[in-house]
């Protein structure tokens, strides 16, 4: 490889590692933006698209090593896989993701068309593309979509109620694109356009955030977000367990909230098993705050298990049972090849548990009507939405311990942001160890509880109703448009081949 091809591609993946920095807990979400203009500038100048993929795959190399390399943690801290294998499945993992950034660098240089298109139709329309197909594949894995980077301040939050966190990542890649064509010299007109384009780009998202697209039903609840701070490696043991229920117990009795919320697995025993006298003092309590709790823990049924949520207090006792598992960590995909790794190589309780179904019910408690999603699921919006309009308030419940004191738990409460922003509702997580908080319905925090204290979160929330036009319509708005972006990039290079013909023709006759 070309001393230059080399530095080529060091420079890709350093500005890889620059855009984690776009995310939380950095939240400098302007450097996603220069990080991408970059990596489009370098395809630009790649020459084949070989070597376009290899700049999209070291690129994706740097994002994604930097980016979740927290799995790490959950793997060899507490999941007891030896620190080289560890090393090499999270190094292995994050290789594989690059393959999509590579391939979109791939595809984006066989598409001959003229520069301007290139740059602003064709290479941020497949760069979001690939992030929704990497949202799919295999269950899906969105950790670090672009949009994620601009929660809840820039500008460019403005789209999400209308297309999702796909239109936000168009935004921020047709920006990118937008200043990689300002780069080089342009007639006037050319970089007249460019510049309108950009600030339409900013001005129009600056104008839809001040949209309200929902509107509040009833009065204010009072609600209590507990995070227990428990260990992750004490979590599971027997010895613990009395301790972990008093914690609960005790920070239960401490609150007159209407609305109590205790985080995934609070109490890490099969509903069935749990003291009836203890599961007494709890719904008594709630129905003494005229309100209700909803307890994390797990479910059994004919010997099937599943990650649950489950109500006591005024209202009829009422459940949802996780949906969206996370590979390995609570279902074995293809488990007659691969059911070795959790045999072997991982110590993860409860790693083999069963969907609970699409067609869940919202809980109808506290005066509300609630969505929950349990920890993973929140990543993904057009799931969220399945329970709107009719929930009035988004509640995640989490347990982001596995992952310890990393950088995970902050991007995790940054995904959440997104979702308020695409749904027009307040999102509420409780979670074991943080990032316990109360969102509002613009993305913006209003209130946080520190990460790995024990506490209680306190304080006021509205429910919504009504509906953003994403909840409607989901990610078909922005992926037609994503198709009519390379329909026009691709119609431009046509109109390029036309154009060149009469010139082909004259220095084949020339030659002849």
């Amino acid at each position: 490889m070309k001393l230059v091809s080399a530095h080529k591609l060091i420079l890709a993946f350093s500005f890889g590692l620059i855009a984690v920095l776009g995310f939380a807990p950095f939240s400098l979400f302007p450097l996603v933006i220069i990080s991408l203009a970059v990596l489009f500038w370098l395809w630009e100048h790649a020459g084949t698209g070989r070597m376009a993929a290899w700049l999209g795959a070291c690129f994706g190399f740097g994002l994604f090593s930097a980016g979740i390399g927290w799995l790490y943690i959950a793997q060899h801290d507490y999941g007891d896989m030896p620190a080289p294998m560890a090393l090499i499945t999270t190094i292995l993992f994050s290789a594989f993701l690059a393959l999509f950034p590579a391939l979109t660098g791939y595809v984006q240089a066989k598409l001959h068309a003229p520069r301007w298109a290139r740059l602003t139709l064709a290479m941020p329309a497949l760069w979001v593309l690939s992030e929704w197909v990497r949202g799919l594949l295999f269950t899906g894995f969105p950790w670090l979509t672009l949009a994620y980077s601009q929660a809840p301040i820039s500008p460019l939050v403005g789209y999400a109620p209308i297309f999702g966190v796909y239109g936000v990542s168009l935004a921020v890649a047709t920006t990118a694109g937008l200043l990689t064509f300002l780069s080089r010299m342009q007639s006037k007109n050319q970089s007249r356009m460019a510049l309108a384009g950009l600030l339409a780009i900013w001005l129009s998202g600056a104008v839809l955030r001040n949209i309200e697209w929902t509107q509040p039903e009833g009065g204010p609840l009072k609600v209590a977000l507990l995070q227990g701070n428990i260990p992750q490696e004490l979590k599971f043991q027997e010895n613990r367990l009395s301790s972990t229920l008093e914690t609960y117990r005790r920070l239960v009795l401490e609150s007159d909230a209407r609305l109590i919320v205790l985080p995934e697995t609070a109490l890490p025993l099969m509903r069935h098993t749990l003291p009836k006298d203890y599961i007494d003092t709890l719904s008594k309590h709630a129905i003494k705050n005229n309100g209700d709790i909803l307890i994390g823990s797990f479910e059994s049924n004919d010997n099937l298990y599943y990650n649950a949520v489950f109500t006591a207090g005024t209202a009829s006792s009422q459940s949802y049972r996780k949906n969206h598992l996370v590979p390995f960590g609570e279902f074995i995909p293809l488990r007659p090849v691969l059911a070795w790794i959790i045999n072997e190589l991982l110590n993860i309780p409860m790693s083999d548990l069963m969907r609970g179904g699409e067609q869940q019910p919202v809980l109808y408690i506290a005066g509300q009507r609630i969505a929950v999603q349990i920890c993973y699921e929140d990543v993904f919006g057009e799931e969220v939405i399945h329970y709107l309009p009719e929930a009035s308030l988004l509640i995640n419940v989490s347990n982001d311990a596995w992952y310890g004191e990393s950088h995970a738990a902050m991007q995790h409460l940054q995904i959440a942001q997104m979702r308020a922003l695409e749904t027009g509702r307040m999102v509420l997580r409780a979670t074991n160890t943080g990032v316990t908080s109360i969102i509002k319905r613009d993305g913006t925090i209003q209130q946080i509880l520190p990460q790995h204290k024990e506490g209680t979160l306190t304080g006021s929330v509205q429910g919504y109703a009504g509906s953003t036009p994403y909840v409607f319509y989901g990610n078909v708005v922005i992926l037609a448009f994503l198709m009519a972006m390379l329909g026009m990039a691709k119609l431009t290079q046509c109109n390029l081949f036309v154009q060149q013909t009469p010139r082909i023709l004259k220095k084949t006759k020339h030659l002849g």
